[in-house]
Parts: C-alpha cells; structure tokens; sequence
C-alpha cells in the first residue's frame, strides 16, 4: 500500500558515463510517472534527452524549486554528493544519490538529521550490498551458519589506468586533481560487503596504512597534484567492530588488477567460514557429533555465486573463464543468490551492472518512497559503511595511529526497514 498518492518525478542529476546505467530503470519502473535528465554540460543532456526520449530540466536549482519534482538523483562528481543530497532534502525531495554518501563526517550527520526530521527517503546506490557475496554471507550470517563471527577481509581493486576516462569525463583537463581522491574516501563497495551481511554490527576503532610509493607521481603527491592533498594511492585498514570481530579492507588503485573489482575474500566465524578465490567460493562449517566431534563439511558454492553462464564457463575451460573474469567478464548479470524474483517485470531484459545489482537498487529508492519504510541502504546503514574509511585515511596520514569511529546510531525502532530479499 502506498502512503503517497503521487508517482515519483525524477531529476537525474548528472549525465556523465555512469547514470546512462539508471535512466531507463527509472523510466520503466511502476511507481515512477516522469524522468528529467540535467547536466552542467548542455550538450550532454540534450544526448541523454535524445537517446532515453526524457525531458530537460535546465539546473539543479530548477529541479529543487519544482513543483513537479519530487525525487533528485544525484550521479555528479563524488565531492557533490553530499552537499546537493544535503540542498534536495532541504528542498522537499526525495534523494538517491550515487556513491559514496559524503566526503564529510559533518555532511552524513547532517543528511541523517534531515531525513529523521522530515522523514523524506533517501537511498544510496550501493551495489556492494546486493553483490552475490554479500548476499551470501547475509543470508547465512542470520541462520546462524557462522557462529560468532571472528574475522573478514574485502577489497576494491580498480586501478587508474582502468579509470581514466571517467574522471577525465568529469573533470577535462583537469581530470588528475580529481582523480588523486584518497581511496579511503570512497570506501563503500569494500566496508558494505562486509558490515551490511552482519546487520546492526559497526565499526568502533581504526587503524590503517596508505602506500605513497605509487609510480602515479603526476596523481598522488602533496604538492599539488590533487585536490586533496592525498599522497596515498592505496589504502589499508583493520577495523575493530561493535560484537568483537576483526575486519581488514583495502582499497588499491595503482596495482595490476582489473577483475574482479570488489569481492569478499574471506568470511570467518567460529561455526562456519566463507572463501573466495578469485573465481571459486568455498563454505565450510562444523558439523561435529558423538561419533566425530571434529568433522568439517566443505561446499563449494561457486554455482550460487557466479552468474550462471560464467559458472559453467569455469567447469568447462577454467584457464579460458579467469581470463574473461579478469576482464570483468559477468558485470551485467546476476547470480542465484540474488532475489530477483522479487524485481519489477518491467525490468526484464533491461541493462544491468556490476554484477547485477543496479535493478535492485533503483527497486529499492522507488519502494521505499512508495511504502513509506526505509531502503535498506538507508542514511543509517551508509553511514556505517561511509564514515570508517574517512576516518581511516586520517589514521593513515598520522601513521597508523589507532583512532575512534562515529557511529551514528541504529534507524528509528518505528521505522520499518524494507526487505532486502522479498517484495514488498
């Protein structure tokens, strides 16, 4: 049931390289009536108009000032995020934004504050919550499959030579200032993995290391070669977590890797344990009784976390399936862990991305406005995921001086959060 009587009207902020993903899972979706598309850049705007057959809306500031728009969609440079998530709020609207939330700690509470007091929507297009992995170890982390959960590990690889013409579609000329982002500060596809399958977990205390020996001199420096002062290419950190767990995140982006880009490596606890190996993924569990107190049950579960036709492609010719998964081969498909069941029919043969998950999370921002409840990559959530790595970098800049962590508290008791694997 809807608690709003209107469709969503949509301001797609941003027509750069990646919102072109989302442009039609909006406009196909059952609860939205009408997309906008707005770029700083006409002419830009005017390709997506023709391409998606959607409407211009001149600015930012239009979009916030209309009565028509009810709903902005923020995919502009990261350090915008949170301040034009921040104006949209301010403004009335409904806001999914690209990642990361913020560069801000100040930034990401101020959001959270917004959205408790009006009780607009907000939703971030994580798409580290919705990768098989994720869901994976979500899904046995609450039948108790781990135990108590001991110790994990995640990374993001994704190398500037693979990025390049992103931030030189954002940035012109001056594309490396942008490009020296500290890693840390776009920290989400690694920390949500790991935290979103232990609900209610968050990190207490930080430390990490920044590797400054980067080749990238023109990039990563502190005399100017970025905006940010950030001499870091890669980044490192452990995190102490809220029930006692160890976690270590990296975030590289000067090494020679391409896929996969964002994966958990390892998932451990004291009753059962997760590995991935680059294209295999293995759960173990005890399974111990009278007769064998000590027997261990190994599954490989490649097939539930591979997309069906890289799964197959691995059993047929294994050395031919890592070089295509080392080209990111499966980023438009999902796996059989994913609840797609649960996904509007109008989605059916649309595009996809980064394994599958964007469907989902334009699904999500659009019932969480309908219902009234909670996306469950809400404000509180990406807060626990954001903030340890902005945190991070500043214990990496001091030396790996442990540090403590924000934490900015559970969602309202009395606001329902939707589900993440069923309709709604």
């Amino acid at each position: 049931m809807s608690i709003n009587k209107e469709k969503i009207t949509v301001a797609i902020i941003g027509c750069g390289r990646f919102a072109q993903y989302f442009v039609e899972l909006f406009k196909a979706h059952p609860y939205v009536k009408k997309v906008y598309v707005c770029d700083l850049i006409r002419a830009r705007a005017e390709k997506y108009s023709q391409h998606f057959d959607v409407e211009i809306i001149d600015s930012f500031e239009e979009a916030l000032a209309s009565k028509e728009v009810n709903a902005i969609a923020i995919f502009t440079q990261r350090f915008k995020h949170g301040p034009m998530a921040i104006e949209a709020l301010k403004a009335g609207k409904h806001v999914y934004s690209s990642v990361p939330c913020s560069l801000k700690v100040e930034e990401i509470a101020e959001i959270k504050r917004l959205v408790e007091e009006t009780h607009l929507t907000y939703s971030m297009g994580e798409t580290g919550f919705y990768r098989a992995a994720s869901c994976f170890c979500r899904r046995e982390y609450a039948k108790g499959s781990f135990g108590r959960f001991a110790y994990g590990e995640s990374q993001y690889n994704h190398d500037i030579r693979n990025m390049e013409g992103s931030f030189r579609s954002s940035g012109g000329e001056d594309w490396k200032k942008f490009a020296g982002i500290p890693p840390f500060f776009y920290p989400t596809h690694t920390t949500s993995m790991l935290l979103s399958s232990m609900p209610g977990v968050y990190a207490k205390k930080v430390t990490a290391m920044g590797f400054a020996n980067s080749e990238r001199t023109d990039i990563y420096g502190t005399d100017g070669q970025n905006l940010y002062n950030n001499p870091f290419s890669n980044e490192s950190m452990l995190i102490e977590l809220s029930n006692g767990g160890i976690i270590r995140v990296n975030e590289n982006r000067c090494v020679a890797w391409h896929g996969p880009e964002t994966f958990i490596s390892q998932f451990y606890g004291s009753e059962g344990c997760y590995d991935f190996s680059f294209a295999r993924a293995t759960f173990t569990h005890w399974q111990g009784g009278e007769e064998n107190p000590n027997a261990v049950i190994a599954h490989d579960v490649t097939k539930e976390i591979q997309p069906e036709e890289l799964y197959n492609a691995i059993n047929e010719n294994y050395e031919e399936a890592v070089a295509k998964i080392a080209q990111c081969w499966g980023f438009y498909n999902t796996s059989p862990i994913q609840p797609t069941e649960r996904l509007p029919k109008e989605f059916e043969g649309l595009r996809n991305g980064h394994n599958g998950t964007h469907h989902f999370l334009i699904d999500d921002f659009c019932r969480a406005y309908w219902t009234g409840k909670l996306s469950p990559t809400n404000i509180w959530e990406v807060a626990r995921w954001n903030i340890p790595g902005l945190i991070a970098h500043e214990s990496a800049l001091a030396g790996g001086q442990p540090m403590e962590v924000v934490d900015l508290g559970d969602s309202p008791a009395d606001w329902e959060v939707l589900p993440w694997d069923k309709a709604e």
